[in-house]
């Protein structure tokens, strides 16, 4: 006699739910593609007006190699080298700071003090510098460095304003690509005698080079537009700068402010000097991270 459990199973269908099923992933990639299209739109827009309105004045060689010291506003001519050498100098003063701050920052929070009280204090100062306005951080640098020590207003002055902006997005960036690096390569490492130290540098440090390097370039292209420091602590000229430490130094944000207060948007020439900056300014961000990215991936451990 057979019995019921000797009978084979029939696997049953699920007409309704398969249908439900197909139905919530069509829209839920509907919708995804929908979040990627509003979100790219705008940046796209912004991209084709600025290169619309700013390829005229960059088209010309005496843009790149020329400043504009001696030029007037409504007179066409002149370049924008100055602002760049400005805005490069500033920069990478800037980086020469945070950088290493940031990095042994994050460092200290994943391997070595993250559940103890200076830990959680470092941790909670990144978040309230992370929250700072840049106008907050000029202020502050001009009551210290002008008001108090004296010193003059100067492109170092800018620099330090923008590495209280900088250390936190640079310190969370490498606070993540480091929690993410396996446990299972540092056990390795300890395992072959290597102490702690060099461990972080030789296994956790390049196996998350990539991401702390973006996190390195989002914090660069961050400072690199401010305009508040340069406003509080540093005046604009049109004439070459290479002295971080003394007089007034042109920059790419500083031009724009200048070319605005010029009468642009009234007159062709400061709009086209005005739209040729700002296009400038994101190609010097997108050169700065296209080299960045190939020296990541030249420098990244190989995959087996």
């Amino acid at each position: 006699m057979t019995s019921m459990l000797d009978r084979p199973l029939k696997p049953r269908a699920f007409p309704a739910i398969g249908r439900r099923r197909r139905a919530a992933n069509t829209l839920a990639t509907a919708l995804m593609t929908l979040s990627m299209a509003i979100a790219v739109t705008p940046l796209l827009l912004v991209l084709g007006t600025v290169i619309a309105k700013g390829f005229r004045a960059i088209a010309t060689t005496a843009w790149w190699t020329h400043s504009q010291a001696g030029m007037t506003a409504f007179v066409a001519g002149g370049g924008a080298y100055h602002a760049m050498v400005g805005t490069l100098l500033q920069g990478l003063v800037c980086a020469v700071i945070s950088v290493p701050i940031g990095i042994m920052v994050a460092i200290y929070l994943v391997e070595y003090g993250g559940g103890t009280a200076l830990g959680r204090l470092a941790t909670f100062m990144v978040d309230i510098l992370a929250g700072v306005p840049s106008i907050v951080a000029a202020l502050f640098c001009y009551a210290l460095w002008v008001a108090t020590l004296g010193l003059p207003r100067s492109g170092f002055a800018v620099s330090l304003a923008l590495v209280l902006l900088m250390i936190p997005v640079i310190v969370r960036a490498t606070e993540e690509m480091l929690r993410i690096v396996p446990i299972d390569l540092r056990e390795a490492s300890y395992a072959l005698g290597i102490p702690k130290w060099k461990t972080i540098a030789r296994v956790v440090l390049p196996s998350g080079l990539s991401g702390i390097i973006t996190g390195i370039l989002l914090a660069v292209a961050r400072v690199m537009g401010e305009t508040a420091p340069l406003l509080i602590l540093i005046g604009y000229s049109q004439s070459m700068n290479f002295n971080v430490f003394h007089g007034f130094m042109g920059s790419l944000p500083g031009m724009m402010y200048n070319q605005t207060s010029a009468g642009a948007g009234i007159d062709p020439v400061p709009t086209d000097r005005l739209w040729g900056a700002a296009l400038t300014l994101i190609l010097v961000i997108a050169i700065i991270n296209a080299g960045a990215r190939v020296i990541a991936r030249r420098y990244a451990p190989k995959k087996a």
